[in-house]
């Protein structure tokens, strides 16, 4: 399915003001009881669009990492940033998330000289535009959330292998009923952010 033109509208109003070096900015992990949260930053090239961005969570797993090699391959530059459940735990997840998008953000060259972003509000060092729901209305930030959320999902399915009781590649950390019960019947493990999973021991 090709692009809507309406999925560029806030890029094509910044590119209309001579702003090119726009880049999109996404979050995944802010619920999981477990892992990191990773946020994700880009510079998309507006004169090679990829067919079939959206928000990653519209997009079926096989399909998010078919665009994630695309997106990589593409764009003028990305970066990826985890910030673990030991940071999580110290500084609220709020906190942790505004840290890893202003680490992605300081990662890019060449620097954005705009920056959209998926709802969170913060000074990030460039001017920006907090949009929510962004990732289901903007092409760069849909893009970031599918760098986001495999390289993410990725993570827990090798903490999975490391820690096999507790199934996280299967439900990446999320608080499932059976993610629940592993940890009542096995404690907690390393990845597990302790603010989170209080009430379950």
């Amino acid at each position: 399915m090709k692009q809507s033109v309406n999925n560029l509208a806030y890029e094509q109003e910044l590119i209309n003001n001579g702003i090119y070096l726009i880049a999109g900015m996404d979050e995944a992990g802010r619920g999981p009881l477990a892992g990191p949260v990773t946020a994700a930053c880009c510079i998309m090239d507006f004169t090679d669009i990829i067919d079939g961005v959206d928000d990653s969570k519209k997009l079926t797993e096989k399909k998010r990492e078919l665009l994630f090699d695309k997106i990589k391959e593409k764009a003028v530059c990305h970066a990826i940033i985890n910030v673990d459940e030991n940071v999580i735990d110290e500084i609220n997840i709020l906190n942790a998330t505004k840290k890893a998008m202003t680490e992605a953000v300081n990662s890019l060259f060449p620097y954005p000289q705009y920056l959209l972003v998926d709802a969170v509000k913060h000074d990030f060092g460039v001017p920006y535009k907090a949009i929510i729901h962004g990732d289901a209305l903007s092409y760069s930030i849909a893009a970031a959330s599918i760098l986001a959320k495999v390289s993410r999902d990725r993570l827990m399915a090798e903490y999975a292998e490391k820690y096999p009781e507790y199934g996280f590649d299967k439900h990446k950390g999320y608080g499932t009923k059976a993610h629940i019960e592993a940890i009542k019947k096995y404690g907690p493990c390393p990845i597990h952010r302790m603010s989170f999973i209080k009430n379950f021991l």
